[in-house]
């Protein structure tokens, strides 16, 4: 997980020994090359320190190489980037990333990693919207992971610090989904998955183990659980681009059920809703940014990670992952975007971005029941390297009352 926090900013910003090679393409079979690119191919290379840092995992150190595959139109087309880095709670870790962008309706993700000590991912995702003369969209996501550094606080807003304990979440399961256009920007979704999570030691031992502090009757889901659930949603969206929006406007509403019938181990509903507008002046070079997200479940004995959750690098950005758990939350997110300059670094063109942003969010049993004084106020700022058109690296620090938090990453927030 560290690479995918990491690798597109240091692609930016210090790589320092980059060269540039033209190799036949039959020498990078498929996937890495297709039909699209050149022969040869243009390859960057960029060997890179890695440093790395976010609220739950602490800091990280290592090295990587970035290898940048331009398709015939120059644009970055595939990314692949092995690395190792050392974290004092996790060891020593090993880590193989690939991004593929075979065509602009199609592309998928593979990020293979191991640590020494609990940590691990293997995942795989895929998204194609070439079926159906381009109406028809299929996302799918594997997974197998265990993420030592997770945390919990307790329920509701006022969740203390205090009470923070840790432990490892270690997940398999799988996301499915397909797409259908009704009419045009009009979607109709029907989504799949199961998730079996065990709650196992976590990797900070300064941090009481969460059974320790907090029993299952308080806590459900902290002996491990399963959830099998199936998603219906609409979603209107007129944005110019999926991945790096510049004008538009997006909505989604979407109800999802579990049920013991079909294998899960409670029974409950979330209900979600989502808006978000894309602003730009002055040919894009400032883009106003706002989002607005509404989620519900209801339901009894729900687990703990099967609820509305707040904090981390894409809703409260002043707390860590997960820091906010309750039946509900309401989010508002502000940024503004603004194009320092374009500047092309080792034959890779960037746009340099700078965003002050501002999140304010609030868990809390049930809408009607939320107070000014259940929301949170994060102010930040961030900074973005943009490799147009699939790749985005950033790095957002933002404060919230247990202090101020550094995510860096790979895409736009939302």
């Amino acid at each position: 997980m560290s690479l995918i926090r990491t690798i597109t900013l240091g692609i930016a910003a210090l790589a320092l020994g980059a060269c540039t090679t033209m190799v036949p393409r039959e020498k990078l079979p498929y996937p890495l090359t297709n039909e699209t690119f050149g022969d040869p191919t243009k390859v960057v290379t960029i060997p890179l320190p890695v440093i790395a840092t976010s609220p739950n995992e602490g800091a990280t150190v290592g090295a990587l190489s970035a290898f940048l595959l331009h398709n015939a139109k120059d644009e970055v087309s595939t990314l692949l980037a092995p690395q190792i880095n050392y974290n004092q709670n996790f060891g020593t870790t090993f880590t193989l990333y690939g991004a593929f962008f075979p065509r602009p309706d199609r592309n998928w993700e593979l990020n293979l990693s191991k640590s020494t000590k609990v940590n691990e991912a293997y995942e795989f995702r895929i998204r194609d919207k070439s079926l159906l003369e381009g109406k028809l969209e299929t996302n799918a996501y594997l997974f197998r992971i265990s993420d030592g550094s997770a945390r919990f606080f307790g329920f509701q807003s006022d969740s203390l610090k205090t009470n923070e304990t840790n432990y490892a979440d270690q997940e398999v399961g799988f996301t499915a989904s397909v797409g259908y256009d009704i009419v045009d920007h009009l979607q109709l979704v029907l989504g799949e998955r199961v998730r079996k999570v065990w709650i196992r030691p976590g990797a900070v031992k300064n941090l009481p183990f969460i059974r320790d502090r907090f029993t299952p009757a308080e806590v459900p889901g902290i002996d491990g659980f399963v959830a099998h659930a199936q998603k219906i949603a609409l979603v209107y969206s007129t944005l110019d681009s999926r991945d790096m929006p510049t004008k538009g406007l997006y909505a989604r509403a979407a109800i999802e059920g579990s049920t013991k019938l079909l294998g899960s181990d409670a029974g409950y509903r979330h209900y979600e809703a989502e808006a978000k507008g894309y602003f730009p002046l002055a040919d894009a070079r400032y883009i106003s940014v706002v989002r607005l997200a509404y989620n519900q479940t209801l339901g009894s004995d729900v687990p703990f990670l099967e609820r509305s959750i707040l904090g981390g690098e894409n809703t409260l950005r002043g707390y860590g992952r997960n820091r906010f758990i309750d039946s509900s939350y309401l989010l508002c997110n502000l940024e503004e975007r603004i194009r320092l300059f374009r500047w092309s670094v080792f034959d890779v063109n960037t746009d340099w971005e700078i965003a002050p942003f501002l999140d304010l969010g609030a868990v809390t049993e049930s809408l009607g029941k939320a107070r000014t004084k259940n929301f949170e106020f994060n102010p930040g700022i961030g900074f973005r390297a943009v490799v147009r058109p699939n790749i985005v690296g950033r790095v957002d620090l933002g404060v919230g009352k247990d202090g101020p938090a550094v995510f860096v990453g790979l895409g736009y927030p939302f």
